[in-house]
């Protein structure tokens, strides 16, 4: 006999897509958030001038701006209210995370339950505030030096900018919020893959246009489509790689039913941590990039030249820096996620094992031995995969325009929200399965 979850993803057709009204509500809703979201892409910050803006965006087209520019949506060059996207808040939520490994304080409001969630998400509101004036003041004084891109520079497009930017990023942030609330998926993901997605076409059309005129070899195009399948065909490869842990439940009496050993299987992904690794790291490169637009950093060649060698995005030194902080987050992630110890404790209390470990801190060692080698070949993946059109572009002067980070979220993202769609069709067949196996 066929189990509950056999007979519901059997039953999965266009009759249950149409029956699940509430499905269709959140998408609708999620698609209404993001036209809103597309529309402030092209919504441009009070005193710059569109000719000066495009000239300027031409000559940092490449390394970490280009990556944030294809992350943003195209919001970067055309220096929009949404220039900055989520990742100010990104960047707040990786301190706060930070702080709740570090601190004593925000050790006990991560363990407070939901009071010390809400209190957690007020400190990162606060951060994204700080961050992203912060940023919002880097980016003015940066654009005012460069001629032709501010109308009136002074004081008051400084003002002017910062106010318009944080209340912008604010804005998106609460976008984000209301898609994870209410519509469907994670809203920071989903915001930043429909960025990725709108310029998607675009790029496409330069690229066959640059091929048509004659500025690409003949063979560039069919090389760069299969080096892009290829990419698609291992990320999904590895996203839905897993690691099988048997869990043996022993023979048990619950009241007057007895129950026979059973034994299950828990699944430990290779990549646990999704997208965030790459997404941090590109957040904080960002960040630092900016920093080399202050008149004190800018004003001094030798400290200029270090930052742009580490935080450009095309040198060796920069790439080798972006795959440290991938690593570095994808094992800080996964402890954030997975807690070897309250899993292990959680199977003790079922009265489970895992066969050849004794229940409590053996099977916590077992559980972190085996999460410390799936988080190096995890990590390991992820940062091939953002780092490989990069090397190629380095090592063979290819000029590749797609980027690795931005495939990744693409592809990522499409897998976590077909596997929503499907659980929320589940969901809703599960009621009516139920009452036919009762009759």
């Amino acid at each position: 006999m066929s189990s509950v979850s056999e007979q519901l993803i059997a039953n999965l057709s266009w009759k249950a897509w149409a029956q699940a009204s509430d499905l269709h509500k959140r998408i609708l809703f999620t698609l209404g958030i993001l036209i809103v979201y597309r529309l402030g892409t092209y919504i441009p910050l009070p005193g710059i001038d569109a000719g000066g803006m495009k000239v300027l965006a031409k000559q940092y087209n490449r390394g970490f701006l280009g990556m944030f520019n294809m992350v943003s949506g195209g919001a970067l060059e055309r220096m929009s209210v949404f220039c900055l996207n989520l990742m100010p808040y990104i960047s707040s939520s990786i301190i706060v995370q930070l702080m709740t490994s570090i601190f004593p304080y925000f050790m006990a409001l991560k363990k407070e339950g939901e009071t010390g969630k809400r209190k957690l998400t007020q400190y990162t509101r606060y951060g994204t505030v700080g961050l992203a004036s912060f940023q919002a003041l880097g980016l003015a004084s940066g654009l005012m030096l460069d001629r032709g891109v501010v109308i009136d520079p002074g004081g008051f497009f400084i003002f002017s900018t910062m106010v318009t930017i944080v209340g912008a990023t604010l804005f998106l942030m609460w976008l984000g919020e209301q898609i994870t609330s209410r519509g469907i998926g994670n809203g920071s993901s989903m915001i930043i893959y429909a960025g990725i997605i709108a310029n998607l076409p675009r790029l496409v059309f330069n690229a066959l246009e640059v091929n048509r005129t004659g500025g690409g070899g003949t063979f560039d195009i069919p090389i760069a489509m299969g080096i892009a399948l290829c990419i698609v065909a291992f990320i999904v490869f590895m996203e839905r790689a897993y690691r099988r842990v048997v869990v043996q439940y022993p023979r048990r009496q619950v009241g007057r039913q007895v129950y026979g050993e059973e034994q299950t299987y828990m699944p430990l992904k290779l990549n646990s941590t999704g997208v965030l690794p790459p997404i941090f790291a590109v957040a904080l490169l960002q960040m630092f990039q900016m920093l080399a637009n202050f008149p004190l950093i800018k004003n001094i060649p030798v400290l200029r030249e270090i930052f742009l060698a580490l935080f450009s995005g095309v040198s060796l030194t920069s790439i080798v820096l972006q795959v440290l902080l991938i690593i570095f987050f994808a094992f800080f992630y996964t402890t954030i996620v997975f807690n070897p110890e309250e899993t292990a404790e959680n199977i003790r209390k079922n009265g489970a094992f895992i066969p050849g470990y004794r229940p409590g801190i053996m099977t916590a060692n077992y559980l972190t031995y085996l999460l410390n080698r799936l988080t190096v070949m995890g990590a390991a993946y992820i940062a091939l995969v953002v780092v490989f059109p990069s090397i190629l572009n380095y090592l063979f002067r290819l000029d590749l325009t797609f980027q690795g980070t931005s495939f990744l979220i693409s592809v990522s993202v499409s897998l976590e929200l077909i596997s929503q769609v499907h659980s929320y069709i589940i969901s809703h067949q599960y009621g009516s399965l139920l009452r036919r196996t009762k009759k």
